[in-house]
């Protein structure tokens, strides 16, 4: 669909922002970033996901320079927390309930480097998420398919946990761990894609 210009690497390997990248017909390579992601003192969980997505842009661009390369992350935010993946399943068994009925925020940054040009471009997208009230029975039986233990908030939207959304405001791409009309505008404004 897109015609890539310039070599291009994901700082991830997200098999669905893989998948994203695959869909728009993008080339590109992978390569995965190796940083430490615990929260700083005094962070807010946007401050915590804009740098995260930077600092894994960077370390793959730094071996990289001559390439564009993007660096994400996504969290899922209830009440101000952060919920990461769970730790186990009593852990994600918490979230979903935490989540039953009520709103909360996907935040996903990316961002884009190239090191030899000094160039740098980043975004924040947030996407509102409304849960429909779920059972402990429920909530036990999707953590039964193991699908919420390796996602961020205990949920795939893109898979059975979209079952438990009511409904979204923004991005569903983003949701999913990478809001795609958004980086695609930027890499074309970049002139990276055509």
């Amino acid at each position: 669909m897109f015609v890539t210009k310039e070599p291009l690497i994901l700082a991830s390997t997200s098999p669905r922002r893989k998948e994203f990248f695959e869909q728009a017909g993008l080339e590109f390579t992978i390569c995965s970033a190796d940083i430490d992601e615990k929260v700083n003192d005094g962070e807010t969980p946007e401050q915590y996901v804009c740098r995260l997505a930077g600092e894994k842009a960077m370390a793959v661009g730094r071996k990289s320079p001559e390439s564009w390369v993007v660096g994400a992350d996504t969290i899922v935010v209830c009440d101000g927390v952060i919920l990461g993946k769970p730790e186990n399943e009593k852990h994600a068994e918490e979230m979903l309930l935490m989540l039953s009925g009520r709103g909360h925020q996907v935040h996903t940054s990316f961002c884009v480097v190239k090191m030899a040009s000094d160039t740098v471009a980043s975004r924040l997208v947030t996407t509102d998420v409304f849960f429909d009230r779920i059972t402990l029975e429920t909530a036990k039986n999707y953590i039964a398919t193991k699908e919420p233990l390796d996602k961020a908030g205990a949920y795939g939207i893109q898979g059975i946990g979209g079952l438990l959304v009511r409904r979204i405001c923004g991005s569903y791409s983003n949701v999913v761990g990478l809001p795609m009309t958004e980086l695609l505008g930027l890499l074309r404004e970049l002139g990276i894609i055509g």
